[in-house]
């Protein structure tokens, strides 16, 4: 029997979309049927697998219009939507080229023996399960699909079912492009379907919150296969005393209102110097107070509504714990309904500690609580205090005076001077630590090697030599 799904307008808030989510046999079926094309394309020169990746770049470029106006509805965000899908356009090319260096000739490597020599080959992963996420839809439904797919696997692809509107544009454009159509399945559906994926492939990609992660993960482990997971962040900002307040509070509101703070590299802490903590605050707050709603317009302002009608009880418990806790709301602070949209402008708090959720958990929201310390290790002790890793920001009054606070702090990429800059910039190659993911890097080469096992072949020279145990002599090896 079919199983619908009734997806929300985050801009409305009423259900005006529908998905039929995929059965265990469709899933069971597709990945059988990639399993069985997987093999001629991965045979085939990873220039020609480059080709079929920038001729599917071309489509998303010949539709660009439509998705991005596909993205609008799902989010009801427009400027990044229009970033989302030319970011995609950009990491296609450099992708590319990480994959074409991948697979360039090596030299055989010596070994001990002069007469064995060691070369190999790249072996990619058969059929490859990608779940990605509702905050930036199309974006992080690709981030894995592509590497993927130029190492040489088929992918199984299922977008999240909050935001599923741009799907039908992206098989379209899957399809103008043959060689690609027959490795790569899009599929609707939610968590449930998920799980099925799981089950029938030889690795799995996940972007999501670490409570799902962890049961992706125990999945994948049952299965015995591996598990690459980019989680969840609760990201701090350090200032110091020395760092240009100006340029520091600009870069953290930015950093943690963009996409309306649904971004897991969002600024979700921030701490400051005593002796300059008011005036950033000060600074903070006339600044966020200047950003508008995008309402009633989708283009009126710089920030959207809430997308999941789930996160918006998050956010809420959060402020009302924080509140009753003692912390004070500078700017912001109410969630408003606006046409069934549920919005919420930028909020700075202050008098925060620890024991609020708003900075242990992951927020999702423009919400920037701040809180001050005395001296730089305070700083670093608290802002290593979570459970989280993804990445992290440091303010002084120059990169050499940031870099040794960097150097201690228990994340994945530290942007110096500014924030998100791993978003930016992803030829840097980096892990999430702690909770935040487990595996090898999305960002930089290791993108495409994560999806090639390593086939070491031996090569001795020369034929018909017996092994020690024969004759009584032992092999140069032996002796040592």
């Amino acid at each position: 029997m079919p199983r619908e799904i009734h997806v929300r307008n985050p801009r409305t808030g009423t259900p005006d979309h529908t998905i039929v989510a995929a059965g265990d046999d469709e899933i069971i079926a597709a990945a059988g049927a990639l399993r069985a094309r997987q093999s001629a394309w991965a045979a085939q020169p990873v220039e020609r697998r480059a080709e079929a990746l920038r001729a599917f770049g071309d489509a998303v470029t010949r539709h660009r219009d439509e998705l991005v106006a596909r993205l609008e509805t799902d989010t009801g965000r427009r400027w990044v939507s229009q970033l989302e899908v030319d970011s995609v356009l950009t990491s296609i090319e450099r992708t590319c080229r990480y994959a074409e260096a991948a697979f360039a000739p090596e030299d055989p490597a010596p070994t001990a023996d002069p007469d064995v020599h060691v070369t190999g080959d790249l072996v990619p992963y058969p059929v490859v399960a990608v779940i990605s996420p509702w905050n930036f839809p199309f974006q992080l439904a690709l981030i894995d699909a592509v590497p993927a797919l130029l190492a040489g696997s088929a992918v199984l692809l299922k977008p999240s079912e909050v935001t599923p509107r741009f799907i039908p544009v992206l098989r379209a454009c899957v399809a103008e492009v043959e060689e690609l159509a027959g490795v790569l399945t899009v599929v609707e559906g939610d968590g449930a379907t998920g799980a099925t994926m799981v089950a029938v492939a030889d690795a799995v990609c996940f972007t999501g919150s670490v409570r799902t992660g962890r049961a992706v993960g125990r999945a994948a482990a049952e299965h015995f296969i591996p598990a690459f997971l980019e989680l969840g962040g609760k990201d701090p900002a350090i200032v110091t005393a020395s760092a240009d307040l100006d340029a520091a509070s600009s870069a953290i509101l930015w950093g943690s209102t963009i996409n309306s703070g649904h971004s897991c590299m969002s600024i979700e802490r921030v701490y400051v110097d005593r002796a300059v903590v008011e005036e950033f605050t000060e600074a903070l707050v006339a600044k966020a107070e200047q950003v508008e709603l995008a309402y009633p317009d989708i283009g009126d302002g710089q920030i959207g509504p809430i997308i999941s009608d789930a996160q918006v009880d998050v956010i809420r418990e959060q402020l009302e714990e924080a509140v009753a806790k003692g912390a004070v709301i500078r700017t912001g602070g109410t969630i408003q309904y606006l046409g069934g949209g549920a919005y919420l402008r930028p909020t700075v708090l202050t008098g925060v500690d620890h024991s609020m959720r708003v900075m242990r958990e992951e927020t999702f929201g423009p919400i920037i609580p701040i809180m001050p310390f005395d001296g730089e290790d305070e700083a670093v002790t608290l802002a290593n205090d979570t459970e989280f890793g993804l990445s992290a920001a440091v303010f002084a009054a120059t990169a050499e005076q940031a870099a040794p606070v960097a150097h201690r702090l228990e994340a994945g990429a530290v942007s110096v001077n500014d924030v998100c800059l791993t978003g930016m910039f992803p030829e840097a190659e980096k892990n999430s630590f702690k909770s935040s993911g487990l595996g090898a890097s999305r960002m930089g080469p290791p993108s495409v090697r994560r999806f090639l096992r390593r086939r070491a072949l031996l090569m001795r020279g020369s034929a018909g030599i017996r092994p020690w145990y024969y004759d009584g002599t032992p092999t140069q090896t032996e002796e040592r």
